[in-house]
C-alpha cells in the first residue's frame, strides 16, 4: 500500500525509514521543507511540494504532528488531492473533539479517518515497537494493519472514531503519576545520600518495579534530560486531559499538579527536556536549609 507520512519530527521520522525499510513509503511532507528535503535524499524517496500533492499518490496518510491546529491545517490542506478511499491515519495526541470533527468531515468525501495515537517514545518510534490506539472502523484498520506492524509492535481497536485519543488521554495521565512517582522517589533516595545505581537496580526488579525508572532513572540521576518525549508535549497533552475531566465535573489531581510542575520547568528553560526533567522539580524539595534527618 502506497504510504506518505506528514510531520517529520521526533516520531514522525523513524517511523518514515520503518516504512520505506519494509517498501511502503511512497513519499513524505514536513513543514519544515529542509527537513523533508534531507529525508528525501536519504531514502531516495519523494517530497512531495504539498499535502494535497502527497495525497494523489498515496493511498495511506499517516500524520505525526504537535496540536490540534496542525492537524486541522495539514488534513485541510490534504483534501484538493485526496481520492475516494483514502484512508488518513493520524498517530498525534489531540483532543477527541478534534478527531470526531475531522471524522466527519472527511466522511463527506467518502475518505476515512482513524485516530491513532502512540506510545512507546522515541525508542518505540525507532525501533517499530509502538503502541497504538485506534479509534475508528475496523475494517479498514485490519486493511492497513500490514503497513502499521512496521512502525507498531501492538495495534488494539478501541472503538469508535475518538476512542483512540480517549485511550491515549488514559495513557497521558497515567504516565504523569509515573513521573510523579520515580522522580519523587529518586529525589528522596538521593537526599537520604543513598547509593542511587543501586536503588534504580533493586527497586526495579521489585513491586515498583516499572519501564520508566529503568529507562530514564539513570540518565535523570546524572543531569541527562535528553528528550524521549518533551515536557512542553505532555504539558499540552495533559492540558486536553484537564479539558475532558472539566467535562465529566471532576478533577484530576496528578494532572492538576503535574501540570504546574511543568509550567515551572518550561519558565525555567527545560520545556524541551524530557518530562524526567522533572527530577529538577523533585530536588528542590530537598534543597539545602530544609529541615530534613541527618545519617548517623
Amino acid at each position: 500500500m502506497k504510504t506518505g507520512v506528514i510531520g517529520l519530527g521526533a516520531m514522525g521520522t523513524p517511523m518514515a525509514r520503518n516504512l520505506y525499510r519494509a517498501g511502503h513509503l511512497a513519499a513524505v511532507w514536513n513543514r519544515s521543507a529542509d527537513k523533508a528535503r534531507q529525508l528525501g535524499d536519504e531514502l531516495a524517496v519523494t517530497v512531495a511540494e504539498t499535502p494535497a500533492a502527497l495525497a494523489q499518490d498515496c493511498e495511506l496518510v499517516i500524520l505525526s504532528v504537535s496540536a490540534d491546529e496542525d492537524v486541522l491545517e495539514v488534513v485541510n490542506a490534504l483534501i484538493p488531492g485526496l481520492q475516494p478511499s483514502s484512508v488518513i491515519l493520524d498517530t498525534s495526541t489531540v483532543s477527541q473533539s478534534t478527531a470526531l470533527a475531522l471524522a466527519e468531515q472527511l466522511q463527506a468525501i467518502d475518505v476515512v479517518f482513524l485516530d491513532a495515537p502512540v506510545s512507546g517514545g522515541i525508542e518505540g518510534a525507532r525501533k517499530g515497537t509502538l503502541a497504538m490506539m485506534v479509534g475508528g472502523d475496523a475494517i479498514v484498520l485490519e486493511k492497513i494493519t500490514p503497513v502499521l506492524n512496521v512502525i507498531a509492535g501492538r495495534i488494539t481497536h478501541m472503538g469508535q472514531v475518538g476512542s483512540g485519543q480517549a485511550t491515549k488521554a488514559v495513557n497521558q495521565v497515567m504516565a504523569a503519576g509515573i513521573n510523579q512517582a520515580v522522580t519523587e522517589a529518586l529525589a528522596f533516595a538521593q537526599a537520604l545520600e543513598l547509593p542511587l545505581d543501586k536503588v534504580i537496580d533493586v527497586v526495579g526488579s521489585g513491586a515498583a518495579g516499572n519501564w520508566f525508572l529503568t529507562h530514564r532513572g539513570p540518565s535523570m540521576v546524572n543531569g541527562q534530560f535528553q528528550p524521549g518525549f518533551r515536557v512542553a508535549l505532555h504539558h499540552k497533552d495533559l492540558a486536553i486531559c484537564k479539558q475532558m475531566a472539566e467535562q465529566l465535573d471532576v478533577a484530576l489531581p496528578v494532572v492538576e499538579m503535574t501540570l504546574i510542575h511543568y509550567r515551572r520547568l518550561m519558565a525555567a528553560g527545560f520545556g524541551d527536556e524530557d518530562i524526567s526533567a522533572l527530577f529538577r522539580e523533585k530536588q528542590g524539595l530537598f534543597a539545602p536549609g530544609k529541615d530534613r534527618p541527618k545519617r548517623p
